[in-house]
């Protein structure tokens, strides 16, 4: 059988359909806060262009690094290339910045579902996402803790 190269590139189009589903379920939550028990894993590349973290975090975390949005978060606020969000490290409040293309996997434990990119890398253009909500976010949090930071080697199929 002849190989035919793709040359409509559908793993790029499901790779940005996919950010897309990230983007809209981030942009509900900054909208109406998380519903039930649903809790977000996203892990992501800390040197990727347009990531915006402390310094300490770059140092501890200087390839990728994993944020949980449970109950201590504040402030998402969700954009078309990127979110950003204020979470507690070290007692302190933090601003992190990601965009899309920087995240290499996305998890809610609560239903089982889970997402892995590919890597993308830093030149090549993104697929146009689906248009986000900018809608202010609503804090789940009563009082600040220590952001929290997981492996998703539990989540992933062996």
């Amino acid at each position: 059988m002849r190989h035919v190269k793709d040359l409509l590139r559908y793993d790029k189009m499901v790779e940005a359909a996919l950010r897309g589903v990230v983007r809209e379920v981030l942009a509900r939550a900054a909208a109406s806060g998380l519903p039930g028990t649903h809790h977000f894993y996203i892990t992501f590349r800390t040197g990727f262009p347009g990531v915006a973290i402390p310094d300490f975090l770059v140092a501890q975390y200087p390839d990728q690094m994993t944020v949980v949005l449970e109950h201590q978060f504040w402030d998402l606020e969700v954009q078309e290339e990127k979110f950003s969000v204020s979470l507690s490290f070290k007692n302190n409040p933090e601003r992190l910045v990601i965009p899309f293309e920087a995240i290499t996997a996305f998890a809610d434990p609560s239903v089982k579902f889970g997402l892995q990119f590919q890597a993308t890398p830093v030149d090549a253009p993104a697929i146009g996402p689906a248009p986000a909500t900018d809608a202010p976010a609503k804090s789940n949090a009563k009082t600040p803790r220590e952001g929290e930071v997981v492996a998703l080697d539990s989540f992933r199929k062996k």
